[in-house]
């Protein structure tokens, strides 16, 4: 996709959500780290039943840690792998009191460090929580990144190279959850409703249906 209609396509996207928001619940930077490490392979509404009732008596590493392993599970066995889920929330709980004095790092090679948290987990932190111009390629992204053409790319790592390289500085903030809920909504996996696509005329997709 040409510069051109990169442009275009994120000013439309823009205009028609101009604030856009994570669909997970949080309370605060560390409740969104959890919340971000729980939606591994399991949907933000899934999580969000999960995390409505723990975040209104868990909201610091210290009381995930008082909780414990086993009371971490009662809340969120609905969840996919929620045994290994809750071991690592546990132990990056620990590790945050031990390494950062309860806080979470705005610092993306510390966040790597703890675990359950990989490159898109701590990209979705460093937007999130700290504004920063990171983009998180989960599969939705990764889809529209390569259908449209906007950033074609054979792993999520090189889709996100050519987006960070792609998108205009003036929607970098913001480029993640867009594309996100593009894809979530606009441009789904089976069959992406082009009819209603607001950027369908700048999309490269061999098989789109405008009709």
């Amino acid at each position: 996709m040409k510069p051109a209609a990169v442009q275009e396509f994120f000013r439309r996207l823009s205009a028609a959500n101009p604030e856009p928001r994570s669909e997970l619940e949080y309370v605060n930077p560390y409740t969104l780290l959890v919340a971000v490490v729980l939606s591994a392979q399991a949907t933000d509404v899934g999580v969000n039943k999960a995390t409505g009732p723990l975040f209104k008596i868990v909201t610091t590493p210290e009381q995930m840690v008082a909780l414990g392993e086993e009371g971490l599970r009662q809340y969120i066995k609905t969840i996919g792998l929620f045994n290994t889920k809750a071991k690592n929330v546990i132990r990056l709980s620990e590790l945050l009191i031990e390494r950062h004095g309860g806080e979470v790092p705005r610092d993306r090679e510390a966040l790597e460090q703890l675990p359950g948290v990989g490159r898109k987990t701590a990209n979705v932190v460093l937007n999130v929580a700290f504004g920063e111009e990171t983009i998180a390629v989960d599969t939705h992204i990764f889809r529209v990144g390569n259908r449209t053409g906007l950033a074609p790319g054979k792993t999520p790592d090189a889709v996100e190279a050519k987006l960070l390289k792609a998108v205009p500085k003036l929607y970098r903030r913001h480029a993640h959850h867009w594309l996100i809920l593009h894809g979530r909504y606009v441009c789904k996996a089976r069959k992406p409703d082009c009819p209603i696509c607001p950027v369908a005329d700048l999309c490269a997709f061999k098989d789109k249906v405008i009709a």
